[in-house]
């Protein structure tokens, strides 16, 4: 398995917003394992982040745009592109405004950025999600299509079909990631003419320039075109090159604007929040179809994951013994709801319980069809995160954990006695502050039975009032 990676140092760059026009400087930081990819605005109050998911886009016309909270940030997709394309896992991405800098339209900046702060390989190794089925989307609106096949590595495949004399059918190819810096970085972004006249005259791109996108001429440029060029970019003429672009730019690539496409599809896909191994093959991307699919793929990934039961030998001596719980955790029986500790690490925790007819709670809860209350589970698992977070400190002994807050708690199945409850929880995000957020789950039998994404927070004996 390979190792995550992150930056050596922080690196900044500053420029404009394409569409809101505001001046704006971006900072790239090193973080830690597991962090992922998050933007901070620094210009609001607090420094909201929002990770870079798929389930906080919310518009995808001219650029995917995330928002949480009402914090928006547009136009990520060039970003997540060069981050992606450069190899990295984790990295904290600051705006001082709610887009980041356009460039030229392509990502070729930000992977110089990333050059200059230089790769550092991390400890922990990554997770990857491996396609063993082709899972396909369409969108029904567009017949826009992605789908993705099993391949023993990443790669793309873009087919574009604009419909026009200018601008027709094109592919382009990504074998390997090494290649995305030469191949695809540089590919910038692009606009036909009738696109951007109605762009222009709606002030929908505030902060473009004649160097930040291609113009294919799709049409005859009247006096008034000119003379609303003329005015926006304040150039004295315009004509049109043999092969129909407008004279701002010439062309890296006869291809290059296929190219972008497969840019942007990396960069959204980003918002999976997994690095992928399998051959993604899109004919007609866009931003919309792109995130559509990165939340199916999303879906799909959370659903496997949760529903994988973990497997143990249950006859080989544990981590953690139940004298070597009581240690760390300040719960006593009948409410220590945890035996053994089964792995322990930075990032996650496997507890287990042996559910028996004596558990106090079967003498009222049902006590003609014993099952064990849901809410005790969730104690159970929150107990599990406990030893994690206590984990994180030198003397786990002066601590105490409580409950900050538990969301998206499911049962799945009843717990009966007799059965062998498997405890499993994982960092969200790395522990901050005494903080720990963390996905859990509870399995029996080879089933999921319960699952909840908890916060629960360390606190010295000392100053618990």
């Amino acid at each position: 398995m390979a190792k995550q990676k992150t930056l050596k140092k922080p690196v900044s760059i500053e420029g404009v917003g394409l569409h809101t026009g505001k001046k704006v400087k971006m900072t790239f930081y090193p973080e830690a394992e597991n962090y992922g990819f998050k933007f901070v605005r620094t210009d609001l109050e607090g420094k909201p982040e929002i990770e870079a998911s798929a389930r906080f886009v919310t518009k995808t016309q001219r650029g995917t745009v995330l928002e949480k909270n009402g914090v928006q940030i547009h136009t990520t997709e060039h970003v997540l592109a060069a981050l992606t394309g450069m190899d990295i896992d984790n990295c904290k991405i600051e705006l001082d405004a709610e887009e980041p800098p356009i460039m030229d339209g392509s990502a070729k900046f930000f992977v110089e950025m990333i050059e200059e702060a230089g790769i550092e390989e991390q400890e922990k190794e990554r997770e990857e999600y491996i396609v063993k089925n082709i899972i396909t989307y369409v969108d029904p609106e567009t017949e826009s299509e992605i789908l993705i096949m099993p391949s023993d590595k990443f790669e793309i495949t873009t087919m574009v079909d604009f419909g026009t004399k200018v601008l027709g059918t094109q592919n382009a190819y990504l074998k390997d990631l090494k290649d995305f810096k030469k191949e695809i970085a540089p590919a910038r972004t692009f606009s036909f003419l009738h696109e951007l006249e109605f762009l222009l005259k709606s002030g929908l791109i505030k902060g473009g320039d004649l160097s930040s996108a291609i113009v294919f001429v799709d049409k005859d440029i009247s006096d008034e075109t000119k003379d609303l060029l003329k005015d926006y970019f304040k150039e004295e003429d315009f004509e049109i090159k043999p092969n129909g672009i407008l004279n701002n730019l010439t062309l890296q690539w006869p291809n290059e604007a296929a190219r972008h496409k497969l840019l942007d599809v990396i960069g959204d896909l980003a918002l999976i929040g997994t690095k992928i191994r399998g051959k993604v093959i899109a004919n007609k991307p866009g931003h919309k179809v792109n995130t559509q699919f990165a939340k199916k793929l999303q879906k799909i990934i959370k659903n496997e994951k949760r529903n994988k039961v973990p497997n143990f030998d249950l006859n080989q001596p544990p981590l953690m013994n139940i004298e070597q719980i009581m240690k760390l955790l300040p719960h006593r029986p009948p409410f220590l709801l945890i035996d053994r500790i089964l792995e322990l690490s930075d990032s996650h925790v496997v507890g287990m319980k042996n559910v028996s007819m004596n558990e106090p709670y079967f003498v009222g809860h049902f006590p003609g069809s014993p099952v064990m209350p849901g809410v005790l589970q969730v104690e159970a698992m929150a107990q599990t995160g406990g030893i994690l977070v206590l984990s994180s400190v030198p003397d786990p002994e002066n601590y105490l954990t409580y409950f900050m807050k538990m969301d998206n708690v499911k049962f799945k199945r009843k717990v009966l006695p007799g059965d062998t409850l498997i405890f499993k929880a994982e960092l969200i995000s790395p522990i901050r502050r005494g903080i720990c957020h963390m996905q859990a789950y509870a399995y029996a039998n080879g089933h999921l039975v319960a699952e909840a994404e908890l916060m629960a927070q360390i606190v010295k004996k000392d100053n618990e009032k």
